[in-house]
C-alpha cells in the first residue's frame, strides 16, 4: 500500500479548459431541422455495415450510442431517425466556435470537430476567474451558433477533461486544486481518462473501483499490471498531469479504413481488399506530406473482436511497391477462417519515436467548488 504523501508536483498555477460541443452533429441536425427536435435522432449511414457517428439525447434514452452499429440502435430505438452527416455543414460550425476561442487565447489545442482545450492562464480579456471565461464562451457559443457547450475547468488537462463530462449537456464543471484529490478519490475508475472498457475490467478484477483504490495501488503494481501507462494512471490518482496544451498538433500518423458490405472469410478477397486499401491510403499519405515507417494493419471480425499487426521499416513507407507487401505479409499473420470472417480492415502508416511505433489514431453533486484564480 502506497499511501505516504509526498511532495505536491502539480503545476496547480494553470487555468485549463476544456470545452466540449453538445452531441454536436446531432445537435446541429437538430438545430437546421426544427421539426427534428425532441425525436430520438442519430447521424449516420443507414445501412448494415452503419455505425452511429453522434446520437442525440432523445435516443440516449433508449441505449442508443456513438460508435454502436446502426442496425442495433434501430432495434433498441424503433423510431430512430437516421440523418446522413453532412461535414461540411459541421466544420462551418466547428470554425465558428474556435473563431470565439481565439477571442480569449491562442493556447488552443483541437482535439476533434467538437472538443478542445483551452489554456486561459494568461487570457486576452485579463478575466480572473477561469470559470468566467468558461462562462463567457459558453454563452457566446450559444448565441452565435444556436448549440449548447459543456465545460470543465481545472489546473490540467485531464481533470478539465474528465469535468467536461460531469454535467452534460450545457454544463459547467470546476475542479479546485484545494479539492481535487477528493474529486479524484470518489471518481470510478472508467471515468479516468485513458481508461477504456477493458482497462476497467482489469482494475475491477484487482479490486479497483474508485480513484482512491487507484491510489492506494504501488506504481510497482500497476507498472506490472499495465505496464508504461502504470505511471500514468499512478499520476492520474494523485491529480498529476503537466502535460500542456499544444496549439500545434504534429500528425503521428495516416490511415484509412473499409468497412464490408458483406463479412469476408476468403484470403485472397481479403488480399483484394488490402490493394484498395493500399491505395486509398498512399492518396491520404500524398495529400497529407506526412512520411512513416510503421505500416499496421487492422482486422475488426464479424463478432467485433480486433487484431493488429505492425512491422517498421528502415525507410519511409511512400510507394505501393513498399506499402502492399508488406501489408500483405501481415495479413498472413492474422487469422482468418469461415467461422470467424471479418468484417472490416484498417492500413495506416505511422511514425517511429526509438524502437516504438505510435499507434494510427483510425478515421472516428458537490464538485463544483466554485471560481479560483
Amino acid at each position: 500500500m502506497d499511501t505516504t504523501p509526498a511532495a505536491d508536483p502539480r503545476r496547480t498555477d494553470r487555468k485549463i479548459l476544456h470545452v466540449d460541443m453538445d452531441c454536436f452533429f446531432a445537435a446541429v441536425e437538430q438545430r437546421d431541422h426544427p421539426e427534428w427536435r425532441g425525436r430520438p435522432l442519430a447521424v449516420g449511414f443507414d445501412g448494415p455495415r452503419g455505425v452511429v457517428s453522434t446520437a442525440s439525447y432523445e435516443a440516449r434514452r433508449f441505449g442508443v450510442h456513438s460508435a454502436q452499429a446502426i442496425m442495433t440502435a434501430k432495434r433498441l430505438c424503433p423510431d430512430l431517425l437516421i440523418v446522413k452527416p453532412r461535414f461540411d455543414v459541421y466544420k462551418e460550425v466547428s470554425a465558428q466556435v474556435r473563431d470565439i476561442f481565439h477571442l480569449y487565447t491562442d493556447v488552443i489545442e483541437p482535439v476533434s470537430l467538437d472538443e478542445a482545450f483551452l489554456d486561459v492562464t494568461q487570457n486576452k480579456r485579463a478575466i480572473r476567474w477561469a470559470t468566467d471565461v468558461a462562462r463567457e464562451i459558453k454563452t457566446a457559443i450559444h448565441a452565435q451558433t444556436g448549440l449548447t457547450a459543456s465545460a470543465g475547468v481545472s489546473y490540467c488537462k485531464m481533470l478539465a477533461k474528465i469535468a467536461s463530462d460531469y454535467r452534460k449537456p450545457d454544463g459547467l464543471t470546476v475542479v479546485h486544486p484545494d479539492r481535487a484529490q477528493d474529486f479524484i478519490d470518489r471518481l470510478p475508475v472508467e471515468k479516468f481518462w485513458g481508461v477504456g472498457q477493458k482497462t476497467a475490467e482489469r482494475m475491477h478484477q484487482m479490486g479497483i473501483l474508485f480513484g482512491r483504490q487507484l491510489r492506494d495501488y504501488s506504481l510497482q503494481g500497476l507498472t506490472r499490471s499495465f505496464g508504461s501507462r502504470g505511471q500514468l494512471f499512478y499520476d492520474y490518482a494523485r491529480g498529476i498531469d503537466l502535460s500542456p496544451v499544444e496549439p500545434v498538433w504534429e500528425r503521428k500518423s495516416v490511415s484509412c479504413e473499409r468497412t464490408f458490405e458483406q463479412d469476408i472469410h476468403r484470403p485472397m478477397a481479403l488480399v483484394v481488399e488490402v490493394y484498395h486499401a493500399t491505395l486509398e491510403l498512399l492518396s491520404r499519405l500524398e495529400k497529407s506530406g506526412f512520411e512513416g515507417r510503421t505500416l499496421t494493419l487492422k482486422v475488426k471480425y464479424a463478432d467485433f473482436a480486433q487484431v493488429t499487426r505492425s512491422a517498421t521499416q528502415a525507410e519511409p513507407l511512400t510507394t505501393k511497391e513498399q506499402i502492399l507487401p508488406l501489408a500483405k505479409q501481415l495479413l498472413g499473420r492474422v487469422p482468418i477462417s469461415a467461422d470467424h470472417p471479418v468484417r472490416l480492415i484498417g492500413l495506416g502508416v505511422s511514425a517511429t519515436a526509438g524502437h516504438e511505433a505510435t499507434t494510427p489514431q483510425w478515421e472516428e453533486g458537490e464538485l463544483d467548488f466554485g471560481p479560483w484564480p
